[in-house]
Order: C-alpha cells, then sequence, then structure tokens
C-alpha cells in the first residue's frame, strides 16, 4: 500500500496535488514499545497530520510499503483498516472539492475527524488588517489620516453588507469579484460619492484582500480582476487678481477673516487643509539662507515639504501669533474642522465676488499656478515646494498654465489684429519693389 496521488477534475483545475501516507510516529512509544501510526495528509506540498488510533510494533511496520508487514490475523487487520482510513480521507477530500474552490490538508484532516470549520468573515478579516495598520500608526510609520480612511471604509463596507445581504458579516468564501462591484455601485447610487473617492476606496478594499491572502485567509483575492481608474478633474485655483482681492477684502465677521487668512496662508505655501491644521511654531526653521521655512513631512505622502515663507504667509503667521486657540493648541493658524472651514470660504467667496468654488484644494492650485508657475519658477523647483514625489504630477499644473497662457494670447491676437470688412490687407513683401 503505497502513497496515494489523487487528481480529480476540479482538482487538476487548480492544480492541486493530493497524498496519503501512513508512518509511525515514534516520539508517542508507549512502555510496551507500541508505537501509534499516524495518518499524513499531503495537498500541495502543505501537510496535515494525525492518528488514526491503532498501534504497531516497529519490527511489523514497512517503511517503504507503507503497510504493516507479515501474515497474522493482527497484521491483516491493522492494513484491512489503513485501506479504510485512506478511502475514507479521499471521500472527504472529495466532498470538499464538491463545496469550496480551494481544499487545505487541514481541512480533510478536521473534515475526517469530525470538527467543524469555523468560517472566517470578511469583516473579521477587515477588523485584523485595521488593527494592523493602528499598531503600525502607535510607532509612526502609518500616517492618522491613513488610518481613519480605513476605518472609514471598514463602516461603509458594514453597512453595505447590511443593505445588499440584510447580515452582519458574510463568509469570506462566499466573497466573490461580485462583492466589489456591487459595493462600487453602491457607493456611487446610494451613497452618492464621487467617482475618484469611490475609486479610491476600491483600491483600498483590494488592499485589504490581498493582506487576506497574505495571511492564508483566502486563497487568491477575488477582486483583482477589478480595475480601478479615475477620471480627469478640473483644478480650479484663483489668478492674481482674484488672490489681490481676497488678500484686500475687508471682512467684518471675525469667523470669516479668520478663514480667509488661513486659505490665503496655504494658497501662498501650497498646505492642504491637514497640513496646515497640523502646523505650531516650532514648524518654523531659519533656513540655509537666513530666511524662515516651514521644515515638515507632509500627512498624504510622508515625504518633506519645506517651503521659504513668503511676506503674506509671514504676515498672516504673526497677526495669530497671540491668538487665543493657537496659544491654547499650540497651533500656528486658528483653523475649524474641515466641514466649516469650507462651509465659510463659500460666504467668503460670495463677499468677494469671485465665482470659483473656494476648497481647501483650490488653495494648493493656486500656489501651484498663480503664485509658482505663472511667476516662472521652475518646474523641478515647484515639484519640491509641492512635495510631489513624482515630477508628472507637477506638471499637471504646467498644461494649466499653458492651456491659460494660450486663452490670454488668442485674446491679445483678436485684440491686436480685429477682423475690418472692407479695410485693405497688408500685402506681400515684394523684393522687386523700391
Amino acid at each position: 500500500m503505497g502513497s496515494v496521488n489523487l487528481k480529480n477534475e476540479k482538482a487538476m483545475n487548480l492544480n492541486q496535488t493530493f497524498s496519503i501516507l501512513f508512518w509511525l510516529n515514534k516520539a508517542k512509544a508507549n512502555s510496551k514499545g507500541l508505537v501509534p501510526i499516524w495518518a499524513r495528509i499531503t495537498i500541495d506540498g502543505k501537510r496535515a497530520e494525525c492518528s488514526i488510533k491503532k498501534q504497531i510494533h516497529p519490527n511489523l511496520w514497512d517503511a517503504d510499503g507503507n503497510r504493516a508487514k507479515g501474515k497474522s490475523d493482527d497484521v491483516k487487520s491493522i492494513n484491512n483498516y489503513l485501506v479504510m482510513v485512506q478511502a475514507e480521507l479521499t471521500k472527504h477530500y472529495n466532498i470538499l472539492l464538491s463545496t469550496k474552490d480551494f481544499v487545505t490538508a487541514e481541512d480533510v484532516k478536521n473534515s475526517y475527524k469530525g470538527i467543524k470549520e469555523e468560517k472566517k468573515t470578511f469583516l473579521e478579516l477587515f477588523t485584523l488588517y485595521n488593527q494592523k495598520l493602528s499598531e503600525r500608526k502607535e510607532i509612526e510609520d502609518l500616517s492618522d489620516g491613513r488610518f481613519k480612511r480605513f476605518k472609514v471604509l471598514y463602516g461603509k463596507c458594514a453597512d453595505f453588507i447590511k443593505y445588499k445581504f440584510k447580515k452582519s458579516d458574510v463568509p469570506l468564501d462566499e466573497v466573490k469579484l461580485s462583492f466589489i462591484v456591487e459595493f462600487e455601485h453602491y457607493l456611487r447610487v446610494v451613497k452618492l460619492i464621487g467617482y475618484n473617492t469611490t475609486m479610491k476606496y476600491m483600491k483600498d478594499l483590494k488592499q485589504v484582500m490581498k493582506y487576506g491572502v497574505m495571511i492564508e485567509y483566502v486563497p487568491a483575492s477575488p477582486f483583482e480582476n477589478f480595475k480601478c481608474s479615475y477620471k480627469k478633474v478640473k483644478r480650479d485655483f484663483l489668478d492674481q487678481q482674484e488672490l489681490d482681492t481676497l488678500y484686500r477684502k475687508e471682512l467684518k465677521i471675525q469667523r470669516l477673516e479668520e478663514v480667509r487668512d488661513c486659505y490665503l496662508f496655504s494658497c501662498y505655501t501650497g498646505y492642504a487643509y491637514s497640513d496646515a491644521e497640523a502646523l505650531t511654531p516650532d514648524d518654523i526653521t531659519i533656513g540655509m539662507d537666513g530666511e524662515k521655512w516651514i521644515i515638515r513631512d507632509r500627512i498624504k505622502t510622508d515625504t518633506t515639504e519645506n517651503v521659504p515663507l513668503l511676506p503674506i504667509a509671514l504676515e498672516i503667521i504673526a497677526k495669530y501669533e497671540d491668538h487665543p486657540y493657537c496659544k491654547t493648541h499650540n497651533k500656528l493658524l486658528p483653523m475649524n474642522s474641515n466641514q466649516r472651514y469650507n462651509a465659510y470660504l463659500k460666504e467668503i467667496a460670495d463677499v468677494c465676488g469671485i465665482k470659483k468654488k473656494l476648497t481647501t484644494h483650490t488653495a494648493r492650485h493656486t500656489f501651484a499656478t498663480t503664485v509658482l508657475l505663472m511667476n516662472d519658477v521652475p518646474m523641478e523647483t515647484a515639484m519640491e515646494l509641492l512635495g510631489h514625489t513624482d515630477i508628472r504630477t507637477t506638471q499637471i499644473y504646467g498644461k494649466i498654465v499653458q492651456k491659460k497662457i494660450s486663452n490670454d494670447m488668442s485674446k491679445l491676437k483678436s485684440k491686436l489684429h480685429p477682423m475690418k470688412t472692407g479695410k485693405q490687407k497688408i500685402g506681400s513683401y515684394n523684393a522687386n519693389e523700391t
């Protein structure tokens, strides 16, 4: 009775190999010298072992033949029992193959021994993944913003499961490609979340499932074939005239004045809301040029963003140096919550007669375009000031500037060369004329 190599049609589709081997576990020999016989199940090179509740003297065991040797009734009884165990293990393997896409040696052993499988669930995997992220955040290997993003995504997944499946959770082996396809539809249609934001969530969700593969909760990610694509978005920014209007406008309401100043600060430094809100007086450093700089890592990308402080930015910092909120919380600026901040910016735009939608993002875009590139700051310098890791990201702003220059030149051409009906055109140059 040699080791058994078994492949059925489904196993072959998965390229699985299955074998059973009987061996003597001599480490568990009893006082009478009898050694228990164990079964070793191997699938794709991974083993699971268990006792078959039979013992034999080592002298009666044929290791090469994988059976007991001799002609006694006891030997025949053991060999018949081995045939029965082999058949039982094979039966359990085939049953599992009919119900699961992937079978492990541990699955077969547990099924044979009557141990019920504890199915891993999707939210159980997600909880474990977030726990690992939390541990990384504790050692400052992960930004707080990134960690919060996955916590938010977990909540959206939990809501989706209740909405779609009427359950609090779903087994991982029931999570297919359709799960992420339906989840995307849910975020877009039910939750009315923007396309690019939804794609970012999909990208993160794929990362969670990849982690499940790495810790062997699932054999392969069912989300692998879901492709994340992004739409180009219009990048609004203020031109110099709008920036000057915003700077000079006298605002009589304190909360609007503070938000306007914080927004202007971002326009002249390029700091996103989360980065500007986190700034403290300690982030200001005297650079090698003897001027004041802010030297700090960006929260979003964890890249260093060193920014020399322009006069208007310095003016705003000085203005709020003794502000009660800044003093109490050791902050550089009195920044509100992001939601309130954007709401107040809408009021400010109305008061200043600015038609563009002011958001925390438009301030950064204004720094990149109006403040830097339109004032002939080289692309490579702009890349460093914006904290970009790839110059192609910065070049997006360059294209915006080129488009505006093209539009301005078109207007100039129309002013310099208006169409004049009935007017004589300038003739071509004739070298023969004197």
